[in-house]
C-alpha cells in the first residue's frame, strides 16, 4: 500500500490509509524505539521499525520489523510504503535517510534538525544563534586550529564533533601538550574544546513541539552523571531555584522555535557555581531523563512523541507527584551474576521496572530503568535510596 499523508496532516488512532491500518514508523530498535512503539500500539496505531539487529528491542514487539541497513534503499522503500508518518529513536540514524523519506512522507523530527544535532559544531552554532549560552569553546579542525586554541580553555574537555554520546568521544585535557596528544589519539577528526567549568548541577528539559508551532514542556530534571551515563533523575517541585528552572524551559522552546523542529527534544544544561545557566547538547528524540514520565504523569514522553508525529492535539503533562529515575546498566546484571533481587525491589511502595527486553548484559550498557514514585519527596527518595541500596547502587 501506498500512504498518503501531508506534513501537518492528522493521523486519527485507529484510522486506515488506503484501507490499510495507519501505521507510525520508527528508525531505530533500541529502547526508545520499543517505547515509542508501546505508546502508539496502546493507541491503536500499527508500527515498524527499520532496524539491522534482529533482535532489537523495539522490532521484537512492533508489527513489522524491516531488517536493513538505514541506508538500505530497499528497506527505505518498504519502510515508506508500510507507513504514513517516520520518526527517529536516536540523533546517530544517518541524515541522509532522513531526507530520502522525508521527500515522500512526513518525517519528525526533519534531517536538517538531526543533522544539526550530530554535529557539535553546528550545534553549538545554532545554541550561539538562539542566544543561549554554551561553555568557551574552539573548534579544532586543523593544525594551526590546535596551535591558536586560547589559554583561557585549559583545562578543558576535547569532544569529537560526530558520534559521541554518553561520555564517547571525549576526553579531560589540563595542558597545551594533553590537547595534542588527545587530537592525534583521536585521528584528527574535526573536535571541539570545551573550557571545564565548576558545575553544581545538571539539568535537561523535554519539550514536545508540533507542526503547527504549539509546544508544550515537561518539569525541569535534575540530572546525576556517573562516568557520562545518566544514572539518576529527580523531578518536583524546587529541584531547582524556580527562576533557574524557567530560564532553562525558555532557552529549550527558542532552540525548538528556532529550529522549526517537530517531535519530542531534550536539551541538557549545566548549573555553575554561581547559579549560571550553561547549555551543554541538544538530543532530537525523546530522553533518557524523560523515563520517569512514563509512571510520574499523565502524558509520557512517547505519548507526546505519538501526538507530534501524528498531528493530534499537544496537551500540557501533569505530573501526578514527585519522582526519581534510576538508570540501570548491566553492571548491575553481572555485579549478580544473574537476574538482580526484583523482588525486593518490587515490594517497596511506588516502584515501576521498566526493563528493555535485551538479551545479553554489559558493562555501561542500559538495560532498563526502575522508576519511583510517592506523594512526598521525602518518601520517594527514601524509597529510591533503598531500592538502589538492593541493587548495589551508589546511594545519591
Amino acid at each position: 500500500m501506498t500512504a498518503s499523508i501531508h506534513r501537518g496532516q492528522v493521523i486519527l488512532p485507529g484510522s486506515t490509509v488506503n484501507g490499510q491500518p495507519a501505521t507510525l514508523g520508527v528508525m531505530g530498535g533500541g529502547q526508545l524505539g520499543r517505547m515509542f512503539v508501546q505508546a502508539a500500539q496502546r493507541m491503536g496505531y500499527f508500527t515498524a521499525v527499520l532496524d539491522p539487529d534482529a533482535a532489537s528491542p523495539a522490532g521484537l514487539i512492533s508489527h513489522h520489523h524491516i531488517q536493513t541497513d538505514y541506508l538500505d534503499e530497499q528497506g527505505l522503500a518498504q519502510l515508506m510504503q508500510r507507513c504514513a508518518a517516520i520518526t527517529t529513536e536516536f540523533e546517530n540514524v544517518p541524515a541522509p535517510a532522513l531526507v530520502t523519506l522525508g521527500a515522500h512522507r512526513p518525517v519528525a523530527p526533519g534531517a536538517d534538525a538531526v543533522a544539526i544535532a550530530q554535529n557539535r559544531v553546528l550545534e553549538k552554532a545554532h545554541f550561539d544563534r538562539c542566544g543561549v549560552a554554551c561553555a568557551p569553546y574552539a573548534v579544532i579542525e586543523t593544525a594551526a586550529q590546535l596551535a591558536a586554541v586560547p589559554d583561557t580553555l585549559f583545562p578543558g574537555i576535547l569532544k569529537t564533533a560526530r558520534m559521541g554520546y554518553d561520555g564517547k568521544g571525549q576526553m579531560r585535557i589540563k595542558t597545551r601538550a594533553e590537547l595534542a596528544t588527545a587530537w592525534a589519539e583521536l585521528k584528527g577528526v574535526t573536535c571541539v574544546l570545551e573550557k571545564m567549568l565548576p558545575l553544581k548541577a545538571e539539568c535537561s528539559v523535554i519539550v514536545a513541539r508540533g507542526w503547527d508551532g504549539a509546544m508544550v514542556s515537561f518539569p525541569v530534571q535534575l540530572n546525576l552523571h556517573r562516568d557520562g551515563i545518566l544514572a539518576v533523575t529527580e523531578v518536583y517541585e524546587g529541584n531547582l531555584p524556580k527562576a533557574l528552572a524557567e530560564q532553562a524551559v525558555a532557552a529549550t522552546k527558542s532552540i525548538a522555535e528556532d529550529l522549526q523542529y517537530v517531535g519530542v527534544i531534550c536539551v541538557e544544561f549545566f548549573v555553575l557555581e554561581d547559579d549560571t545557566l550553561i547549555v551543554n547538547e541538544m538530543a532530537p528524540r525523546p530522553h533518557n531523563s524523560g523515563h520517569y514520565t512514563l509512571d510520574a504523569c499523565d502524558q509520557s514522553q512517547f505519548d507526546l512523541q505519538v501526538r507530534t508525529l501524528t498531528g493530534l492535539p499537544l496537551v500540557s503533562p501533569r505530573p501526578y507527584g514527585p519522582a526519581i529515575m534510576l538508570n540501570l546498566l548491566g553492571d548491575t546484571w553481572l555485579a549478580f551474576n544473574d537476574a538482580p533481587p526484583w523482588d525486593k525491589v518490587l515490594a517497596l511502595p511506588g516502584t515501576h521496572l521498566h526493563l528493555y527486553g535485551k538479551l545479553k548484559a554489559s558493562k555501561g550498557r542500559k538495560m532498563g530503568h526502575l522508576n519511583v514514585t510517592g506523594t512526598t519527596v521525602a518518601e520517594v527518595r527514601a524509597t529510591a535510596l533503598k531500592a538502589a541500596e538492593l541493587l548495589g547502587l551508589e546511594p545519591f
